[in-house]
C-alpha cells in the first residue's frame, strides 16, 4: 500500500512539472502584438502634402491600401506654405510632407521629420519651344510670358535662389499658387516657360519639354516627411511614413525622378 501511494505522488509530481514547463512556453504572438501590427490598421489616414508629390503620393497611396485593406489614404496636394497653415488652424491631418524644411519647421505639433527625397528646379516650356527659350536668363525678357511659383512656396523660393546665383532679375507675367498650377500653364501654351521641378517634367510626359540649367545646383530642394502629433490615426500615420521610407517606396518615388537624401 506504501508503495502504490508514493508511487501515485511521484506521479502527480511529475504530471504538474510538465504542465509547469509548458506555462513558461512563450505565447504564440497575438493580433495585437507590435510584429503584427500593421496587420490590424483601419480607418482613414489624411495626408497633407507638396503638390509636386502629386502623382508618386497617389501611387504610393494605392500600393498602401492594397496591402492594407481596412484602410483608406485621403490626400490633399497643395503648396507646402498652404498646408503648413492648414495644419496650424486644426485642418484633420495625420501626415505632412513638404517641398521643403522651412514649411515643415512652420508646423507646432507635429513629431521628428525625416528627409526622404530631394528635387531641383528645372525649365518648363510647351512641346516644341515656341518661345525659343535657351536658358535661364530668358526669363529676364520681358518680351516673353513667364511663370513662376509665389515665393512662399517652396518652388518659388528656390527660384529666388537660383535667379540670385545667376545675379538675374526675372520679368514674370504671373505667379502661382504651387508648382502644378505653373506647370498647367506650360502644358496649355499660356507662357513661354515657367520653372518647376524636374519631377514635374517628368510628369508631365509629352506636353512639356524640360531644359537643364546649371545654376539649378544652387537651389536643390530637402523633402521632410512627420507624423503629426494631434493625428487622429496615429498608427496609420506612422505606418504610412514607414512605407514612404521603405526601399518600395522608395523606388516609386526615384523613378519618377527624385533624388534619395
Amino acid at each position: 500500500m506504501f508503495r502504490r501511494t508514493l508511487a501515485t505522488a511521484v506521479t502527480a509530481i511529475a504530471a504538474l512539472t510538465v504542465v509547469s514547463c509548458g506555462d513558461d512556453t512563450p505565447a504564440a504572438s497575438s493580433p495585437s502584438s507590435s510584429s503584427s501590427s500593421t496587420a490590424n490598421l483601419s480607418g482613414t489616414i489624411n495626408v497633407f502634402a507638396a503638390a509636386s508629390l502629386t502623382g508618386t503620393f497617389t501611387q504610393l497611396g494605392k500600393d498602401f491600401e492594397a496591402a492594407h485593406p481596412g484602410v483608406k489614404v485621403v490626400f490633399n496636394f497643395a503648396g507646402s506654405s498652404a498646408l503648413a497653415e492648414q495644419i496650424n488652424q486644426g485642418a484633420p491631418a495625420d501626415v505632412f510632407a513638404s517641398a521643403a524644411p522651412k514649411n515643415m519647421d512652420q508646423v507646432t505639433d507635429k513629431g521628428t521629420p525625416t528627409t526622404f527625397v530631394k528635387n531641383e528646379l528645372e525649365i518648363a516650356v510647351p512641346k516644341g519651344n515656341p518661345g525659343r527659350i535657351t536658358g535661364l536668363k530668358d526669363f529676364t525678357d520681358k518680351n516673353r510670358k513667364i511663370a513662376l511659383c509665389a515665393a512662399e512656396v517652396p518652388c518659388g523660393a528656390a527660384a529666388g535662389k537660383v535667379f540670385e546665383a545667376a545675379d538675374l532679375t526675372p520679368a514674370p507675367d504671373t505667379l502661382e499658387k504651387d508648382v502644378k498650377a505653373a506647370l498647367t500653364k506650360v502644358s496649355l501654351g499660356e507662357v513661354d516657360a515657367a520653372l518647376v521641378y524636374k519631377t514635374d517634367v517628368l510628369s508631365a510626359k509629352d506636353k512639356v519639354e524640360g531644359i537643364e540649367f546649371p545654376e539649378a545646383s544652387a537651389a536643390i530642394n530637402d523633402y521632410p516627411i512627420a507624423t503629426l502629433t494631434k493625428a487622429k490615426n496615429a498608427d496609420g500615420a506612422k505606418a504610412f511614413v514607414d512605407y514612404v521610407l521603405s526601399p518600395a517606396g522608395t523606388e516609386v518615388l526615384t523613378d519618377a525622378g527624385f533624388e534619395g537624401p
